[in-house]
């Protein structure tokens, strides 16, 4: 038995070889590194291309512009507001609550499951 053979991890859905792997890694890291290097080399840090492009506009101020979670999902939020009320009800920020709720329905669920009921 030669040592790559005994790094070779055989089942019987095939084998695994960390030196494969690695050949592989390398392969296409150098693949990867060659699309790099034939990037646009024309490009400039700090200077007006580095500024994002909005149909020539310029951007006073970013925060205008920002589009927040609670923008996107505001149609969302409203059409379920009853049910988010009572989460919110429900929410106290403490972890342990939580922890408890999560033994606790595990512990149904693995009684019902069990044949309890």
């Amino acid at each position: 038995m030669t040592w790559i053979e005994s790094l070779t991890l055989n089942s019987p859905s095939g084998f695994w070889n960390p030196i494969v792997w690695l050949a592989l890694l390398i392969v296409f890291a150098v693949i990867g590194y060659v699309i790099y290097s034939r990037g646009n080399r024309s490009y400039k840090p700090n200077t007006d291309q580095v500024k994002p492009f909005l149909s020539g506009n310029e951007v006073e101020d970013v925060e205008e512009i920002r589009v927040r979670a609670g923008d996107i999902y505001w149609g969302f939020i409203e059409a379920l507001k009853g049910y988010y009320n009572v989460l919110m009800r429900m929410h106290s920020g403490d972890l342990r609550d939580y922890i408890l709720w999560y033994l606790g329905l595990g512990a149904i669920i693995l009684f019902i499951l069990v044949g309890g009921v």
